[in-house]
């Protein structure tokens, strides 16, 4: 076939900075389109043969159908988590392919940036002495060593993040309905992780299962003063308990690079704006609270391994009869999925 062809939604400047560089020998023509792709914008995916997504963009069953009519064969994701996409609507109608790994590292990094900034108030102390104050009045914070840290979630980056974890000589607990046999990792139940975690980092995907894990009532197991971070997805956390939480003083602060209702707000700049959204602005406003925009995976490193994997997903589904990187909604059931992924889900 000629060059295969790519609409691109929900383009930033670092995505077409490394799309690009990465399409240098003119396999494909993409087209890079700002807007997300949702139900009002499916039309700009006419004509082409893939779309390619982010965690942001709605592929629901009124986007799929009408993909399908177009006749795109492929939605792309350039990145691990799909819980934005119908996977089970689309099984039969179109093939999903995504980026299951493009740097653990990157994701864990920032877990533990957003801690550390938060505990030791490093932000707050930028801010004064910026301002040439160099009071340490409201300062002081705590030692990570020796604390016990719960890890939900034990893939590549949750292990990574017990790894730099038990650097700072941390005591780690986790919990996971898959455990990872021979890791050395002490499993634990997952209300024994909220009764027994000073801190509680989440690095598990979103299912139906897990939703709102954190609520009122898991909030009120946990210690008085828990730190919870969260770089994984932001619908784990219950933001309106949350914010509760931290008015009881029972959550001593929060980390959070994603937020359940981030689809219209992050990777945009709202600067000039009101934002509707009063959960998130409380959220903002509070002192112990750390938001960051979904950036946990923003290295160069990452944006690297997303374009060549993303790309090469699509090579090798348009070029052969399998995509190693597709998913479909039998793959996490265990029991009913006998993919090999040495062929197509369907």
């Amino acid at each position: 076939m000629g060059k295969i062809r790519i609409a691109f939604f929900d383009a930033k400047d670092y995505d077409r900075n490394s799309f690009v560089k990465a399409s240098e020998d003119g396999e494909f023509e993409i087209t890079y389109f700002e807007t997300r792709l949702t139900e009002r914008t499916t039309r700009l995916a006419e004509g082409y043969d893939a779309v390619c997504v982010f965690v942001n963009d709605d592929i629901n069953r009124q986007v799929i159908d009408a993909l399908v009519v177009m006749g795109v064969r492929l939605v792309a994701l350039r990145c691990a988590g799909y819980n934005n996409v119908d996977v089970e609507y689309a099984y039969q109608k179109i093939h999903i392919v995504r980026v299951p790994a493009y740097s653990p590292y990157a994701v864990a990094e920032h877990a533990m940036a957003l801690l550390l900034t938060s505990i030791r108030r490093i932000h707050k102390a930028y801010i004064r002495t910026k301002d040439f104050n160099f009071s340490l009045n409201g300062l002081t914070g705590f030692d990570l060593h020796g604390k016990t840290v719960g890890v939900v979630g034990t893939g590549k980056i949750g292990r990574i993040f017990i790894d730099i974890c038990r650097g700072f000589g941390m005591h780690v607990i986790a919990y996971d309905k898959f455990p990872a046999e021979g890791s050395g990792i002490e499993y634990v139940s997952i209300d024994e992780l909220w009764q027994r975690s000073d801190i509680i980092s989440f690095h598990c995907p979103l299912t139906d299962e897990n939703y709102h894990m954190v609520d009122a009532n898991t909030i009120a197991k946990m210690k008085k003063g828990v730190v919870l971070i969260n770089t994984s997805r932001g619908a784990l956390i219950d933001s309106e308990a949350l914010v509760e939480g931290i008015k009881m003083r029972k959550v001593g602060a929060a980390c959070l690079d994603v937020y359940e209702e981030e689809s219209n707000v992050f990777f945009h700049d709202y600067s000039n704006h009101i934002v509707d959204d009063d959960t998130l602005a409380r959220l903002i406003s509070m002192p112990n609270v750390i938001v960051t925009s979904h950036q946990a995976f923003l290295t160069e490193e990452a944006l690297t391994n997303i374009a060549d994997t993303t790309l090469q997903n699509v090579v090798d589904f348009f070029s052969q009869e399998y995509c190693k990187n597709e998913v479909c909604y039998k793959c996490p059931e265990v029991d009913t999925c006998k993919q090999q992924h040495n062929t197509k889900c369907f």
